[in-house]
């Protein structure tokens, strides 16, 4: 099915979540294809962050709000009245979530009722994406990859919170937007890597950090198995899904979003792979530090992506592992990191 990123210009396209790592990225794909990009989020949550670090903040409309903050989101939506609407703001740590469950399920559950709330007293919008996760399914860690047709039950605070935002997704689009109008999908992605990752508790941003400093990489969960993908395959499948149900309501629905089951790696095999690009003589330590629990094996069968828009991944892991490292060196040795975003996102287009 033929999607070109030429649909969106001209497209008012509110993101949530734009200062984050994913939303920066889809903020500057878009902006390169001539959207108007409106974000709607908290501050950047760490320093340094690739959110001011790109430049993107000139090049769109930024407005910085709580995404439970309902008055507040329903004022933007009046004055911007925006065509796409692609929901990322979340709180995205499972550790955070055992730490702070309330602040998690408030952020995660409500945010997507306030958004979808708008969406329904607004008839402007005609497609929207809510991004949740791989953690959303019940996972008795069967050595499958999960369909879209699982149980929805995830385990931790975090993971269980987006199952219920994808119940909420269900409920609202059953309940208010059967006769159309407006198509509603949600995307379950895996773990995404990339430069410009700065955030704690993720492998891919402990590796940088560790080789910026020059310390050894020590890394908690070794044999853990995850779908790593580029942070630019999940942004380009939120785009494509968001398009094509634009034009065709009958695509809207609830898909996976990962890589091929042979991009599957334990967490050591990637942290592997970083230290062959990165060089320097970095090296990794195993230290499993007895956190709570998180599942060891999570793997995606995209069959019904696949199938619906005759869509595959572009980039294996090691071809995203290489890329993050070329951000990063161009970052920390000062040089021009939009230039090379721009160059990247060309490159994957191709």
């Amino acid at each position: 099915m033929k999607f070109d990123l030429s649909f969106y210009k001209r497209k008012k396209v509110l993101i949530t979540g734009h200062t984050g790592f994913k939303g920066s990225w889809m903020s500057v794909m878009l902006v390169n294809a001539g959207a108007n990009v409106i974000g709607y989020s908290l501050e950047p949550d760490s320093e340094p962050n690739l959110f001011e670090l790109c430049g993107i903040k000139d090049q769109i409309i930024s407005i910085i709000g709580d995404i439970r903050d309902l008055d507040h989101l329903k004022k933007v939506f009046d004055e911007y009245r925006p065509d796409i609407v692609i929901h990322m703001a979340a709180q995205p740590i499972v550790r955070a979530g055992y730490d702070d469950p309330v602040n998690t399920y408030s952020t995660n559950v409500m945010g997507t009722v306030n958004v979808l709330e708008c969406i329904r007293l607004n008839d402007c919008v005609r497609s929207f994406v809510n991004v949740t996760t791989d953690k959303v399914y019940e996972n008795k860690e069967t050595g499958r990859g999960f369909t879209e047709d699982d149980p929805l039950d995830g385990y931790d605070p975090y993971s269980n919170s987006k199952s219920c935002s994808e119940l909420v997704t269900h409920s609202y689009k059953k309940s208010f937007f059967e006769a159309g109008g407006t198509a509603i999908s949600t995307a379950r992605a895996g773990n995404v890597i990339g430069g410009g990752d700065f955030a704690a508790d993720r492998i891919i941003p402990d590796c940088v950090r560790a080789a910026v400093s020059g310390a050894d990489i020590v890394v908690r969960n070794p044999y853990s198995i995850r779908p790593y993908q580029h942070v630019l395959e999940p942004v380009y499948v939120y785009l494509m899904i968001a398009s094509l149900q634009y034009e065709d309501n009958s695509l809207s629905g609830y898909y996976n979003v990962g890589p091929e089951l042979s991009d599957c790696f334990k967490t050591g095999d990637l942290v592997d792979l970083f230290i062959k690009y990165w060089g320097e003589g970095l090296k990794r330590i195993d230290k499993c530090d007895d956190g709570p629990h998180e599942a060891s094996f999570l793997k995606l069968d995209c069959s019904k992506l696949k199938g619906t828009f005759d869509w595959k991944p572009r980039w294996n892991l090691e071809t995203a592992v290489n890329k993050t490292v070329e951000w990063t060196k161009v970052w920390k040795s000062g040089h021009d990191i939009r230039l090379c975003m721009d160059d990247q996102i060309k490159d994957f287009l191709g």
